[in-house]
């Protein structure tokens, strides 16, 4: 199989024109469309800087669905993935990441009238995931803990949310930062509970691809230039925390 390297490459090792980008389009605000429908957020403007810093002439975003990414890269049908995407040994072992540039926890929200103010409430409650994310890993294993009654899937936030805030849903697990981004201008839904998970995101590639080092050293220097911080600040209103993957150059990870 060609790695994400060959595959960018024409013939006579020049860099082909577009570089393919697959996103879980509808991830508020790492990516997600705007009102004149455009592609926008966080991850949307990084993988758009680390294309350009590689000699890329486009970048190519193709909406897929969360639990698609891994197979699309692992195919070649697209040579990176992002969508808030956790770094996790398991996934480390059938593709690589370049170094991480996001901390982040889960969360449990949920709508006011629900009654729910942490995870020792979900006992007999529907309680929604994204299908195959962190949170539907976590909320899977700690299902029978806290006597969750249901657990269903979505693609993506939005319809997750929507169901939230009609009351099909009790409760929603997923990205903090997402879902924090989501009901900040929504005083009928909260969120209740941080559940510590030691994430980190990162770009996803197809396993060994030498494009997933030469990112990780653009996302070096982007960095060190400050234009990292910059997208936390414009896309979370604030400076990102110090010590963070945000502000800190950190090493690719490797399976364990």
């Amino acid at each position: 199989m060609a790695t994400a390297l060959s595959a960018g490459l024409a013939a006579g090792g020049v860099m082909a024109e577009t570089l393919k980008v697959g996103a879980n389009i509808g991830n508020l605000p790492w990516e997600f469309q705007d009102d004149s429908g455009d592609y926008v957020g966080f991850e949307i403007d990084l993988v758009n800087e680390v294309g350009s810093r590689l000699g890329y002439d486009e970048v190519e975003i193709s909406n897929i669905p969360f639990n698609g990414l891994f197979s699309a890269v692992q195919s070649g049908r697209i040579d990176v993935a992002v969508s808030s995407i956790t770094i996790t040994d398991e996934r480390l072992e059938s593709v690589s990441f370049a170094q991480p540039y996001y901390d982040s926890d889960q969360s449990l929200a949920t709508h006011t009238s629900k009654g729910i103010s942490g995870l020792e409430d979900l006992d007999g409650k529907v309680v929604g995931v994204d299908t195959g994310s962190t949170g539907d890993i976590w909320t899977s294993e700690n299902q029978e803990q806290y006597g969750i009654k249901e657990i269903r899937r979505y693609e993506g936030l939005q319809p997750a949310m929507l169901d939230l805030s009609s009351g099909r849903l009790d409760a929603y697990i997923s990205d903090i930062p997402a879902v924090q981004y989501y009901v900040r201008d929504k005083p009928s839904l909260e969120v209740v509970s941080r559940i510590p998970s030691g994430e980190q995101y990162s770009m996803m590639f197809a396993k060994d691809a030498e494009l997933a080092a030469k990112a990780s050293e653009v996302i070096s220097e982007l960095k060190q230039e400050g234009f990292v911080a910059e997208l936390h600040e414009t896309w979370f209103g604030a400076a990102p925390d110090a010590g963070t993957s945000t502000v800190e150059v950190r090493d690719m990870p490797s399976a364990q």
